[in-house]
């Protein structure tokens, strides 16, 4: 009989068995434990499908792993006579490794360190690695973030010669290139972001015009400038896809010279921004629209809780204008309601942490007018 094979993604679970993926709509196959062979979870692997059983689902073995899904794993070091086993995340990873004392270096047992996969021959033995970096105690702050950063291959560092690259972009705008642009250094733009933000890539504007009008001014930070086509810095960006924020701090996609300075909409600075210009009256419909590179300036940085106050009353140079912005977002959220947008609000749990960045306690984070307003008016940017 001719033996069937597919291929898919292994999947493990807690008891030692797995799945393995397939996608496109065609059944997992059941994998028992003792027949996952040779490969590790998130591996691409082939297998060898039994025949099926009348009402039972697929079930088979792996015979071969296609390709690894990582080459680096996380654990904790549990010291051996001839090295070291490496005591990893089982349902992730589904072995632990052994390291000999020549792949050891350093490391010390209850510490966390990443180690390199080396090489696997007999399922009946423990795959072999090698340590390449010490993460620390386990159990201490530093090193169980810095575990899971590893484990989801979250970068911690640049690499020298892409901060190097950053370390090149000046300071100081360009007079050529802002003579290019839209200039509205003169009009009234401020920001809100969380009480703790460095970054602040995005703000509004507003002014009036004639007719009852007003120009509202939605403002991101223009990155294409600095970050060119084939530079390092692309390339890193690129790789990094995303910032990634944790509860403690933030992964960025960019260095920080360019995501908490050049590219950061700080108060009483130029920069150059990518802005969608509304000409709005006060029920929030749209009269007229622009899109292009502009130069602003930001007068103000309000933290969300700063601006709530003002919404709800307290005196501030700005509260007419942000008193006016959130009439108009309501009337905005209003229409897309109407016009049969989905609400996917949420409750989000925030920590409270003390000096040494340990969780204190836990809240539920409420969604207010403040944020609403910026929501609505990002929104509106994107339609």
């Amino acid at each position: 009989m001719e033996m069937a094979y597919a291929t898919g993604t292994i999947e493990l679970t807690s008891s030692g068995a797995a799945y393995v993926v397939r996608g496109a709509g065609l059944d997992d196959i059941y994998i028992r434990q003792g027949s996952t062979g040779l490969s590790f979870g998130g591996d691409r692997v082939k297998v060898l499908v039994y025949p099926q059983k009348a009402g039972k689902k697929f079930e088979g073995e792996v015979v071969e792993v296609v390709s690894r899904a990582r080459s680096r794993y996380v654990g904790e070091v549990q010291p051996h006579a001839q090295g070291a086993f490496i005591l990893t995340d089982g349902r992730k990873v589904g072995r632990d490794f052994f390291v000999p004392k020549q792949y050891l270096g350093t490391a010390q047992g209850g510490q966390m360190v990443v180690l390199e996969f080396v090489e696997w021959t007999d399922a009946e033995r423990a795959p072999v690695g090698k340590v390449v970096e010490i993460l620390g105690e386990r159990g201490e702050h530093e090193t169980e973030i810095h575990a899971i950063m590893e484990e989801f291959g979250l970068p911690w560092n640049f690499p020298a010669e892409v901060e190097a690259e950053a370390a090149r972009i000046p300071l100081v705008l360009d007079p050529l290139e802002i003579a290019r642009r839209r200039d509205l250094r003169t009009t009234l733009t401020f920001t809100i972001d969380p009480v703790d933000a460095k970054d602040f890539d995005d703000a509004l504007s507003i002014r009036p015009l004639q007719d009852g009008l007003w120009e509202v001014g939605v403002h991101i930070a223009d990155v294409t400038y600095y970050v060119r086509p084939g530079t390092l810095l692309e390339q890193e960006a690129v790789e990094r896809a995303t910032s990634v924020y944790l509860v403690d701090r933030v992964v960025p996609m960019l260095p920080e010279i360019l995501s908490n300075q050049v590219c950061s909409l700080r108060p009483r600075e130029d920069k150059f921004t990518f802005s969608a210009i509304f000409a709005m009256d006060e029920s929030g419909a749209v009269h007229d629209r622009w899109f292009g590179r502009t130069v602003i300036h930001s007068d103000r940085r309000f933290a969300y809780e700063e601006a709530q106050a003002v919404l709800e009353g307290d005196e501030d140079p700005l509260a007419s204008e942000l008193r006016l912005m959130d009439r108009m977002a309501k009337a905005l959220r209003t229409q897309r309601m109407n016009d049969g947008a989905i609400a996917f609000d949420r409750a989000e749990v925030k920590f409270r942490l003390d000096a040494n960045n340990q969780p204190i306690g836990a809240y539920v984070k409420e969604a207010k007018d403040s944020n609403k307003l910026i929501e609505e008016f990002m929104l509106l940017a994107n339609r």
